[in-house]
């Protein structure tokens, strides 16, 4: 079976999304999981297991968190890294929490039902894409949550009244802003001109920092490990947060302060040039060094 079979394609988003993970978990070629590789005392199966399987599997043992937990955080990473098919596997392995969701909050709802699918699955995808932080426990939980949310607030739109403080005593006119002034881009802009944070960062800050997107595809799009982005941007984090206390970043650096953070950029181009230069020699010698 494949997705184009479907000669009457379904309305509802979640509908849609079981067409497509029933295609992609059919045989001849059901997408799969080798579960052997979660580690010997999950309970799961050690086989290669097909996705509808394991996610019966999961549903059969809802204690089972330690190992759903593995699970779900191989599913994230490969809807982030594997392609789009991973993006249905991950949802198709979520579809019975979210038809639940959608079936509570449909209860008395006079809108359009498919609005609230559509709404719960696009949550889903936004946490799924960029949220879900796996280095905390419990993904599949803050991936639930967020299709919650998201259901739940085209509910709460539906209200026809939002009621508010009083604001007739609050005087019109501008407001001074609050220090320090400006775009959180155009303080990192500023920190890149500074040479407090290096060329080659800026938009991995941006994206992590600012636009909260998920950190496997950035770094595998950079050819480091996530591991060392995390470290990376940490690094810059303390040095922004310093210069934030310093008045670098809102206020004029002199040129004496300007030259030494230049210098200090300088010294960690030449040391990350220096590890790029040894992994690099790493690689070339190792066939040599295996035949020996």
């Amino acid at each position: 079976m494949s997705v184009s079979d479907a000669t009457d394609w379904p309305t509802s988003a979640l509908d849609a999304a079981a067409t497509a993970f029933t295609a992609l978990t059919c045989e001849p070629a059901p997408l799969v999981l080798d579960c052997a590789a979660f580690g010997p005392d999950t309970g799961l199966p050690r086989q290669v297991m097909p996705l509808p399987a394991l996610r019966d599997w999961l549903l059969r043992h809802p204690h089972a968190y330690t190992v759903r937990d593995e699970v779900w955080r191989e599913l994230i990473r490969r809807a982030r890294l594997d392609g789009p098919h991973w993006v249905i596997a991950a949802v198709g392995m979520a579809l019975p929490a979210l038809r639940r969701y959608a079936a509570r909050l449909c209860e008395g709802y006079d809108g359009d039902p498919a609005d609230v699918d559509a709404e719960i699955l696009t949550g889903f995808l936004t946490a799924l894409r960029d949220q879900a932080d796996l280095t905390r426990p419990a993904p599949y939980a803050g991936l639930c949550r967020a299709a919650w949310r998201a259901g739940r607030d085209l509910r709460l739109q539906r209200q026809e009244y939002l009621l508010v403080e009083d604001i007739e005593h609050a005087a019109a006119g501008p407001r001074t802003p609050k220090t320090p002034y400006g775009h959180p881009d155009l303080l990192v802009r500023r920190a890149v001109i500074l040479g407090i944070l290096d060329p080659e960062d800026e938009q991995a800050y941006i994206d992590v920092r600012l636009g909260h997107r998920a950190i496997e595809p950035i770094a595998a799009a950079i050819g480091i490990s996530v591991d060392a982005l995390r470290m990376r941007l940490s690094r810059i984090d303390r040095r922004i947060a310093e210069a934030l206390a310093d008045g670098l970043l809102t206020g004029v650096a002199s040129p004496q302060t300007r030259a030494r953070l230049h210098a200090q950029a300088q010294q960690r181009g030449q040391r990350r040039a220096g590890r790029a230069a040894a992994a690099h020699r790493d690689i070339t010698t190792l066939p040599a060094t295996a035949a020996a």
